[in-house]
């Protein structure tokens, strides 16, 4: 009997054999100061630390290095920026031409990496519907493979190696929080994780004004956002998508939503108390650690891992996490 998921552990596991000498094993920290507020011991996954400056590049490369061989054409994505960086070093790295559709609000230090890793860049309107549209005629255009984000099974596979890593190097480890936007790395992370330790709890932390996922699993069904979300979390405002969606339905323990103010005095934290330069997004997971519901839902659960997913921060938006959200709007 086939496995009900577009990926299975295996699938995570042979991505981890394609890739880890091309990606950097990122540490994992720790932090007593948040260890107190939290009151319980957290280990902080150091993604903005992978090459490119998220955990992008393991999708994209184990998408790119799955590609035949004798005729890699050329790559084509939509990203809100780190996975279209990711993609294009993944390319560069292969030797093959990407094209990357980016919204035309995207951070300009995203695409700035984007066209330094020697894609070219394609404007869309910030929109899942427009971003679609114009992969797909730029797929057209240049006879390229589309890799989906999140969608694309080697994609979901190469970010669940992250999973494989927090096993070994937090044996201990009770739960995992993972940010959650199209859901490639949360449902990877779920797969893996589940498989090897079923007791581990699975957590994704989302914001309030993006809650896509949390609404999928409280009504059973999945659920889009209904317009463009706007949140500082820029690198979620994409939804879940019909790939990840079945693993979250039935792997995911909980989905915790958490407001602009908490994900800045989150981020916030992160710099002042870790000295790492996180972007917002990265934020969602210790917002969600510290929220009330978390605190009452996780009981005697003790040791928790948090993703800190990228570290793409557009330095000129800087002013905007130090804002209290109602001075930002």
């Amino acid at each position: 009997m086939g496995s009900p998921y577009c990926v299975t552990l295996e699938d995570v596991q042979e991505a981890h054999k394609r890739i880890h000498n091309l990606v950097h094993l990122t540490p994992v920290m720790t932090c007593s100061s948040l260890d107190a507020l939290a009151k319980r011991k957290l280990y902080f996954k150091c993604e903005l630390l992978q090459k490119t400056g998220s955990f992008k590049i393991r999708g994209a490369l184990n998408a790119v290095k799955s590609l035949p061989a004798e005729a890699r054409p050329a790559v084509v994505t939509h990203s809100s920026g780190n996975h279209g960086q990711a993609l294009a070093l993944a390319a560069q790295m292969m030797g093959i031409p990407a094209h990357v559709v980016v919204p035309r609000t995207a951070p300009s230090c995203k695409k700035a990496a984007i066209c330094g890793y020697g894609a070219v860049i394609v404007e869309c309107d910030p929109t899942d519907e427009s971003r679609t549209e114009v992969a797909a005629k730029t797929v057209q255009q240049t006879g390229g493979v589309l890799v989906h984000p999140n969608q694309d099974p080697a994609v979901i596979a190469g970010q669940g190696t992250i999973g494989l890593e927090v096993l070994q190097q937090v044996p201990a480890v009770d739960a995992l929080v993972i940010p959650v936007g199209g859901g490639g790395m949360l449902a990877g992370i779920a797969v893996a994780v589940k498989a090897v330790k079923p007791n581990v709890r699975i957590y994704a932390a989302e914001p309030l004004n993006a809650d896509d996922c949390y609404q999928s699993k409280v009504k059973g069904v999945l659920t889009p956002n209904a317009q463009p979300p706007t949140t500082i979390a820029d690198a979620v405002k994409t939804s879940i998508g019909p790939n990840t969606w079945p693993v979250i339905r039935d792997l995911v323990d909980d989905v915790f939503v958490v407001t602009e103010e908490e994900i800045k005095q989150a981020t916030q934290l992160v710099w002042e108390r870790m000295k790492l330069l996180i972007e917002p997004t990265a934020g969602l997971g210790l917002a969600a650690v510290l929220s009330k519901r978390f605190q009452e839902k996780a009981g005697e659960l003790q040791n928790i891992c948090v993703v800190l997913c990228g570290g793409n921060m557009d330095l000129s938006n800087i002013d905007l996490v130090m804002q209290p959200v109602s001075a930002s709007k």
